[in-house]
């Protein structure tokens, strides 16, 4: 059990729009940083699996690009989009690119890691396509490594989806 986010957070889209946390409460969220040039990149295409499969069932991923990691996020908000729609038709919520270590991190961030730390309680993130799955009411967090794939993922997914809050 952790503590409820913030559901007032203020999260960027891609195209630029604002848009509030709390536009994704009683869902369950995949929240996912990602990067162009990481050899985890091919995660997009499960990302997208899983987002076409549980998004009727009130499931949401949250990609947040991010150059913290070896920069392999060096290009803008456009450059991000072109490459997830033409390489993996990428339909889920992409945001702008988004620190997630350090004292820049997001507060969405800051509250995942938190709520979901590491290994021997470490907070910090260590690479891209580090995943936080978030339960609708947001009580129950669980951090998943960049090595986990979307596919390993479902059975846990599943499980939120289908408790009854």
């Amino acid at each position: 059990m952790t503590q409820s986010p913030p559901w007032s957070i203020e999260l960027k889209r891609i195209d630029g729009q604002q848009e509030s946390l709390a536009s994704y409460q009683g869902k369950v969220l995949l929240v996912v940083n990602v990067a162009s040039q990481c050899g985890f990149t091919p995660q997009y295409a499960g990302l997208q699996t899983l987002h076409q499969r549980f998004a009727d069932r009130g499931f949401a991923i949250l990609g947040f690009p991010c150059n913290q990691f070896g920069a392999q996020e060096p290009g803008d908000e456009n450059t991000v989009m072109q490459f997830c729609e033409s390489r993996f038709s990428v339909r889920f919520a992409m945001f702008a690119k988004t620190e997630v270590n350090g004292a820049s991190a997001h507060p969405l961030y800051r509250w995942l890691k938190q709520a979901a730390p590491g290994v021997l309680g470490t907070e910090g993130i260590k690479w891209n396509f580090t995943k936080f799955l978030v339960s609708r009411d947001a009580q129950t967090v669980q951090r998943f490594a960049p090595t986990d794939s979307p596919e390993s993922m479902v059975e846990a997914i599943e499980a939120m989806l289908d408790k009854k809050s």
